[in-house]
């Protein structure tokens, strides 16, 4: 079986289509084409025929891992699969064909949509405002940053509230989005219970604190006890309360960020809502804001009046557009579908069989590896890979690959030495689940019997280890020509 890259196979000559002639017209089409735009040489392209192009193609996507193709257990990343109806629902022609300049009149449909899930969502986070324009998480953080700091430009106390508070059990991008922002990030402990300090949080509050970054439930999977000390505190101090979404499938349908005090709130359309997550995109993060941020949420806002649907750009302080458009508005389509099979009820399913198999997985796993918050979890829960001698977290990673496994989430977070951080998703049967776990005990019974074999996987995966930290910083991005 042919391996390597596209240019490997083939032959001088080959081709996968007939083009046209050009019939002598190559200086009549060169005139077209200013002097410095056209090429000193032919393109360096493979000569295949089409069935050697597409057999290559086909032979790399049998090389991908996917949630549609085996138990995908990134912690801290809901990877769960999601329905097909709502892949074919995003594909109808009345919405791959809409052109984003079309008059208000012509997309009254479009509109209803965004409209609907608008609605959905402001009932789902128990807030009063919403954007759907952010394109993941992240831009949903940046976004939810900028409403901070326009909210303290317009009370004049911007000069003064320069800090952003952090949990060292927040999610990973926080610090980035509030320094991108010109805010300074002051880190926050967790207790010996793996939640929020109290006495450290109140000892760090005062009137140059603009407000704190919470994920929630956080990155140990555990939910913060004193949630609503934490938000009076904080509001206390005339600060803001931001909750990361990311982890919202533990909760959904059961809890409501805006009830326990959020004034921002980050959706991860791509993790709850049914969007295939990963690859890069494409994701969306809806922020909904409490009342006194309305005001400031990026334009347009589509509004409805009477039964016709409007783009409204008279909003003079708002922060201005975060994404061209409407948002991604494909991965809106595929949540609202989400939304409307599912229901109330199937919304709170959700949650309840995250919890469940989260819960079933910790207990099942904790007395083979170490388990550094020995407590109820929500959707996820961290294991330590620490104990086995010459065997690290990375070993266990890769060798479970050689069982037909992804790894979960690793060295992530920090605050737990050499994390395995596991979200097994409410998508997945229990026989998925038992498989996990009896391959999780081989691996340990190998650390301790053959420490070698692990540190030398993964055995039958296409490539075997790769050497990470050097494609890191020598990237080869370019096949270079022979």
């Amino acid at each position: 079986m042919p391996t390597g890259t596209i240019y490997d196979l083939g032959a001088p000559g080959r081709r996968g289509v007939s083009l046209p002639s050009l019939a002598g017209r190559e200086e009549e089409l060169l005139a077209l084409i200013p002097e410095g735009a056209r090429r000193r040489e032919p393109p360096w392209l493979p000569e295949v025929s089409q069935p050697e192009l597409v057999r290559h193609f086909l032979r790399l996507a049998r090389l991908n891992y996917g949630v549609d193709s085996g138990f995908y257990p990134l912690g801290s990343c809901t990877m769960k699969y999601n329905p097909k109806l709502n892949e074919q629902l995003a594909r109808l022609a009345g919405f791959t064909g809409l052109h984003p300049l079309l008059p208000e009149e012509e997309v009254q449909g479009a509109l209803a949509v965004l409209w609907e899930l608008s609605q959905y969502l402001r009932g789902i986070a128990g807030m009063p405002g919403i954007t759907l324009q952010p394109a993941a998480g992240a831009h949903g953080e940046l976004t939810g940053m900028l409403l901070f700091k326009r909210y303290f430009q317009e009370r004049g106390e911007l000069e003064r509230r320069v800090k952003i508070l952090l949990p060292d059990s927040a999610h990973g991008t926080n610090p980035a989005s509030a320094a991108m922002v010109g805010f300074r990030v002051v880190s926050i402990p967790s207790n010996e219970r793996g939640t929020v300090d109290v006495a450290a949080l109140e000892a760090a509050l005062g009137e140059d604190v603009a407000g704190i970054m919470l994920t929630v439930p956080n990155t140990l999977g555990i939910f913060e006890e004193e949630i609503l000390k934490i938000t009076e505190l904080v509001h206390g101090a005339g600060g803001l309360c931001y909750f990361d979404g990311a982890n919202l499938n533990a909760y959904l349908g059961r809890a409501r960020p805006g009830d326990m005090g959020a004034d921002v709130f980050h959706f991860n359309l791509h993790k709850t809502f049914s969007t295939p997550h990963g690859g890069g995109g494409p994701g969306a993060g809806p922020v909904a804001v409490s009342e006194p941020l309305v005001p400031y949420l990026p334009v347009p806002q589509v509004v409805k009046e009477g039964e016709r649907f409007r783009l409204d750009y008279d909003r003079p302080k708002s922060i201005g557009r975060m994404h061209p458009y409407f948002g991604n508005f494909l991965v809106l389509v595929r949540a609202l579908a989400y939304i409307l099979t599912l229901g109330d009820e199937g919304l709170r399913e959700v949650s309840a069989g995250a919890v469940l198999a989260a819960n079933y997985l910790k207990e099942k796993l904790k007395n083979t590896y170490k388990l550094p918050y020995d407590r109820l979890c929500k959707h996820e829960f961290v294991l330590s890979g620490e104990g086995w001698g010459e065997v690290r977290t990375l070993d266990i990673a890769k060798r479970l690959i050689d069982y037909g496994f992804h790894p979960p989430t690793i060295y992530f977070p920090l605050i737990v030495k050499q994390a395995l951080m596991i979200e097994p998703t409410e998508t997945e049967p229990k026989q998925v689940l038992d498989a996990f776990c009896r391959a999780l005990e081989e691996i340990a019974r190998e650390a301790k019997e053959s420490p070698q074999l692990l540190r030398e996987a993964p055995h039958t995966a296409p490539v075997r280890r790769l050497d990470e930290a050097r494609a890191a910083r020598e990237p080869r991005l370019r096949l270079p020509r022979p």
